[in-house]
């Protein structure tokens, strides 16, 4: 079977999605080490479709099956900010740093009303243009200051429901496990294995 293009230029993303397909049997590359220059912009209103503009642009780029993602944090007490923009909440070029700090400045009133989720919306493009999505969530709350080294966005500043751990405070094989992208990659397990 052809390792699936993995639609990413995230370093964290393309570390825990080789990770969580290696685990599954399943071979990936990354779109750069195909096509160096490629890149698409996510013009979509939601995870869905950004997912599927990435997705569908690598596969036709690459003449492969291809996988993208988009995902989101949706924090209750701001209405569901940042969610679709949380990659360029604080601005267009901000590092994940000033996203982080700007959700915390923006709850700084919010007391103990600080619950939120991950969505994370995985598709797959096949050469013939077919597609499969899936989406996986994770429920917890933002911590008041940033806490672990590990993972990466808003890793260190969410919780897990029911563990006093942040995300950036579980080792990757471990967030594996539990994460938004580890829910909705089950979900889509038994597709990707039979990929021709």
């Amino acid at each position: 079977m052809e390792p699936i293009v993995l639609a990413s230029g995230n370093k964290g993303k393309l570390a825990e999605f080789s990770a969580m397909f290696a685990a599954c049997g399943v071979g990936t590359v990354p779109i750069k080490e195909l096509l160096p220059a490629w890149q698409v912009e996510e013009i979509g209103g939601t995870l869905y479709e950004n997912a599927l503009i990435k997705a569908r642009a690598a596969a036709r780029a690459t003449g492969k099956a291809a996988l993208a993602d988009d995902s989101g944090l949706f924090v209750y007490y701001l209405g569901g900010e940042p969610g679709v923009f949380s990659q360029c909440y604080a601005g267009a070029s901000a590092t994940d740093e000033e996203n982080n700090a700007l959700l915390l400045h923006k709850l700084a009133r919010a007391g103990h009303r600080r619950q939120a989720h991950f969505t994370a919306v995985l598709t797959l493009v096949y050469p013939n243009g077919a597609c499969v999505t899936t989406t996986g969530k994770l429920f917890g709350h933002i911590t008041a200051a940033p806490r672990g080294t590990y993972g990466f966005g808003y890793d260190p500043i969410f919780a897990v429901r029911g563990r006093q751990l942040t995300l950036a405070e579980l080792p990757l094989d471990e967030k594996n496990k539990i994460s938004h992208r580890a829910v909705a990659l089950q979900a889509m397990h038994d597709l990707i294995t039979h990929v021709k």
